[in-house]
């Protein structure tokens, strides 16, 4: 990593989440970049035109990403933030490895509480189905996803509290 801008890439990716520019991010990105999805462990994205893909879809649907805690050690950056999908809160946490010139190459996402993941589900798959033109797929993952995010939404909100301790 460049001595005279240790985690240039890093800030970059943070000012692009925050401004929702998914053309900055990718600017941030190593060209054999990997991201790890939250979502499932079926596949991942590889390279710039495949994580650009989802990122126009995540930024357009995320919304008030607010960075609030960093921690790195060597190559290894923590970020954390806070944002929101439609009315639910969302949190964040993404681990980036960078390469030796101080560029991301590999992305693990991490959501939390499990009904933003879910909502989450519901805003990104169909969109991107579209785009890898799969029509059929992108109505049958609102219906699958909005299953699960039915009876998470309904778990966190009524189950859950009883569970609170006392």
């Amino acid at each position: 990593m460049p001595v005279n801008q240790p985690y240039h890439a890093v800030a970059a990716w943070r000012a692009a989440g925050e401004a929702g520019d998914a053309n900055a991010a990718v600017a941030a990105l190593s060209p054999d970049v990997t991201l790890l999805s939250p979502i499932t462990e079926q596949f991942a994205f590889h390279g710039r035109q495949q994580v650009r893909d989802l990122l126009e879809v995540a930024l357009a649907t995320i919304d008030g990403i607010t960075y609030t805690d960093q921690v790195a050690e060597g190559r290894s950056v923590a970020l954390f933030y806070e944002a929101h999908v439609g009315d639910r809160r969302l949190y964040e946490a993404q681990r980036l490895r960078l390469d030796a010139d101080g560029l991301i190459t590999e992305i693990t996402l991490f959501v939390r509480p499990l009904p933003a993941l879910t909502r989450l589900m519901t805003k990104l798959g169909p969109e991107l189905a579209r785009r890898n033109k799969q029509p059929g797929l992108a109505r049958l993952i609102p219906l699958a996803a909005g299953m699960l995010h039915s009876m998470a939404n309904s778990g966190e909100r009524h189950i859950m509290p009883r569970a609170a301790p006392r």
